[in-house]
């Protein structure tokens, strides 16, 4: 929906980290029965990086964090708020957010993870933006960051060689000019899909034991399937619904941003847009599935290689377990 607050919230500053460490498909050909050739057509996907097992999300989290810090030019005690949105926390409680905001020295900062899948960040942007257009903060950074190597079963050929790890942030203030930033969100959840797509150990219902662990229940489960068809359809209709909403043609679209989940489904979003892959932002043949850092982590990276400009109409599409789906209609002002 859109807005009537005092500002618009625009994006000032991105930054983005990855792991080190490179899995390429032939680490997975190693040992399954599996191929390089069969992972990148039905995928996209030729390689993904790792964190060590000692290093957990918010390792990523703080090193984008820091990356825009820099950028902007500014302390990380002049942030107000910092949203982290991960499947992966570092644990439980505390939130991963308060953990990063000690790291960085976010002194004046309070903060808070957000949980919707692959659709985390889109949700946590949309959350963040409420606290900027209201007039209450003036910096509010949020972060997708996710160590999906913790959650696959490396021994489940349709399902660890999706994921990655990687980190992604955004940092948000205010502006008086309404025609730039964040225009417009269409945000959606259908808890009919929850039997899908999910990670059953680990929460209140079945808490960790010797069985849930013997049991591999907590690793992702997922009906390739059936998640593929509805992520289709959902991030197709929603990119097309803004499209129509804001009477933008193809041609008014700078760049489609769709979470990074398999390469066809990216291609179909593409497809019902009207845009070509040139249109497309892509990082999952290098990345993989970083779930909540895909979106921000595509924009971030393209920003830094000269390929977005102020005025660019961006839209952020994303579609994850729950089922959760979501759309942001961004007009890039940096």
């Amino acid at each position: 929906m859109s807005h009537k607050g005092p500002y618009n919230a625009y994006v000032s500053a991105v930054g983005h980290y990855f792991p080190d460490k490179v899995i390429p498909n032939s680490y997975y050909e190693s040992y399954l029965d599996t191929t390089d050739e069969w992972i990148k057509t039905r995928t996209g996907i030729s390689e993904r990086r790792f964190l060590e097992p000692n290093q957990p999300t918010s390792f990523m989290a703080i090193r984008a964090a820091q990356m825009v810090l820099e950028k902007r030019g500014i302390s990380a005690e002049e942030l107000d708020a910092i949203i982290i949105t991960t499947v992966t926390p570092d644990m439980f409680y505390p939130a991963t957010a308060v953990i990063v905001a000690d790291a960085i020295g976010a002194k004046n900062a309070f903060g808070f993870d957000l949980s919707a899948a692959c659709s985390g960040f889109i949700f946590g942007l949309a959350t963040a933006i409420q606290f900027v257009q209201c007039g209450t903060y003036k910096k509010v950074l949020i972060i997708g960051a996710d160590k999906m190597s913790c959650l696959a079963d490396m021994s489940d050929r349709n399902n660890c060689v999706l994921f990655g790890d990687g980190a992604a942030a955004f940092l948000l203030e205010p502006t008086e000019d309404k025609t730039i930033g964040i225009i417009d969100q269409i945000l959606h959840v259908d808890g009919s899909g929850k039997d899908s797509l999910y990670q059953l150990g680990g929460g209140s219902l079945n808490p960790p034991t010797h069985e849930t662990v013997d049991k591999k229940m907590h690793y992702i489960y997922q009906e390739g399937k059936t998640v593929f068809k509805a992520a289709v359809k959902g991030m197709a209709d929603i990119s097309a619904e803004m499209m129509e909403k804001h009477n933008l043609k193809p041609e008014d679209v700078a760049y489609l941003v769709p979470h990074q989940a398999n390469m066809r489904i990216i291609q179909a979003t593409a497809d019902r847009m009207g845009v070509g892959l040139d249109k497309v932002m892509i990082n999952i043949n290098k990345y993989g599935n970083t779930t909540s850092a895909t979106i921000p982590s595509c924009v971030s990276e393209y920003y830094y290689d000269g390929k977005i400009k102020k005025g660019d109409n961006l839209i952020l599409t994303s579609f994850g377990a729950g089922y959760t789906w979501g759309s942001i209609l961004l007009k890039w002002a940096i």
